[in-house]
């Protein structure tokens, strides 16, 4: 692990949209922003404010020394699939405990929408 490589997460009350093909398909008050060395700032969003509705559970699973097992989802909308553009940290390490269970989309893979 590389002794410089920080992961701080912080709950906030910003307004977040995700938006694919013009639909919306998360749109939250409460996100939790994950800022970490070398990444753009990660929005994780409660899942009763993301239409799981459009989502599909792959098998697909990574692994991050810093927050741990990572689960993907497939998006369908507007007769689109988006293979693998959300991911979730079911039981992180815990230096990662606040991301738990929240979703998270790849912000160049999809409209995000960030009120100050």
């Amino acid at each position: 692990m590389n002794p410089g490589h920080t992961i701080t997460i912080t709950p906030c009350d910003r307004h977040v949209a995700v938006r694919v093909g013009g639909e919306t398909i998360a749109e939250t008050d409460h996100p939790v922003l994950l800022e970490e060395t070398g990444l753009p700032t990660r929005y994780y969003l409660p899942r009763e404010d993301v239409r799981m509705d459009l989502l599909r559970a792959t098998n697909f699973t990574t692994q991050c020394p810093f927050k741990g097992h990572a689960s993907y989802w497939t998006l369908e909308v507007g007769g689109e699939v988006h293979d693998g553009i959300v991911w979730s940290y079911e039981t992180p390490i815990p230096a990662a405990e606040g991301i738990t269970g929240l979703l998270c989309f790849y912000n160049d893979r999809v409209e995000l929408t960030v009120d100050e």
